[in-house]
C-alpha cells in the first residue's frame, strides 16, 4: 500500500477502527496508563498532544484527570463529529488538526508540546514516511509516549502486518528510533497486545 492509498484508507474509514467505532469503545486500560504516567511526570497546566486522536477518548480520561491544554490531530475529519458527540467538554475545550501527522506536524515550532503520545498511530506509518517520526522528537519538550504494537519476540523488527488483510501495521523498534533521534528512554512495559514506551529529552 503506497503513502497516498495509506492516507485515504484512514480519512475515509467507517465501521470497524473507525472514529466512531472508537467513541464507542470509550476510555480503557491504555487511557488510564496514560493518565497516571502524565499525572506523575507533568503538571495539569501541561500542552498534550495526541497523535491519530480520532475522537479523543486517551484524551477524554486526560480531561477527567485534570489536564486542561490538550490537542490531537487526526487524518479523519468524521473524528471530531465523534468527538463532539461523545466527548462534547473535550471537543469544546481542546485543540485539534485534521490531516495526517506528517503533514500536520511541520507547522508547529520546536518543543511545541510538554508530552506528545501515541497509541497505535506511529504503527501504520509507512516507510517512505518515517522522516515524520524526526517530526515527532521536534515538536516533544519534555516526554514522548508511545503506545503500539511491535508484535512479539519471534517478530523481526522491520516486518509488516495486514489487519485483516487491510490495512498495514508495521513492526518497528521504536527504542532505537527514538533514542536514536537523542531522547532517552525512561522505561517500557507490555500491554496486552501493545509496548508502552517513555521517553524523555535529554
Amino acid at each position: 500500500m503506497d503513502p497516498a492509498e495509506n492516507h485515504r484508507c484512514w480519512a475515509g474509514r467507517s465501521g470497524e477502527f473507525s472514529p466512531a467505532y472508537y467513541a464507542h469503545l470509550g476510555p480503557n486500560a491504555t487511557s488510564e496508563r496514560l493518565a497516571e504516567v502524565c499525572t506523575a511526570a507533568v503538571p495539569e497546566d501541561a500542552t498534550i498532544l495526541e497523535l491519530g486522536c480520532s475522537a479523543g477518548r486517551h484524551l477524554a480520561h486526560l480531561q477527567e484527570a485534570g489536564f486542561s491544554n490538550l490537542a490531537g490531530i487526526d487524518i479523519n475529519d468524521e473524528s471530531f463529529a465523534a468527538m463532539a458527540d461523545g466527548y462534547p467538554d473535550l471537543a469544546a475545550a481542546g485543540t485539534f488538526h485534521t490531516g495526517a501527522i506528517e503533514d500536520v506536524l511541520p507547522e508547529f515550532p520546536d518543543d511545541a508540546f510538554d508530552v506528545v503520545y501515541s497509541v497505535e498511530t506511529l504503527q501504520h506509518v509507512p516507510p517512505e514516511n518515517t522522516g515524520v517520526f524526526e517530526e515527532v522528537a521536534r515538536v516533544t519538550a519534555d516526554l514522548l509516549v508511545t503506545v503500539e504494537n511491535e508484535g512479539d519476540d519471534s517478530d523481526d523488527h522491520g516486518d509488516v502486518n495486514y489487519v485483516n488483510d487491510d490495512f498495514p501495521l508495521y513492526y518497528r523498534n521504536w527504542k532505537g528510533i527514538f533514542t536514536d533521534l537523542g531522547l532517552v528512554q525512561r522505561f517500557s512495559e507490555r500491554t496486552k497486545r501493545d509496548t508502552l514506551r517513555v521517553f524523555e529529552v535529554s
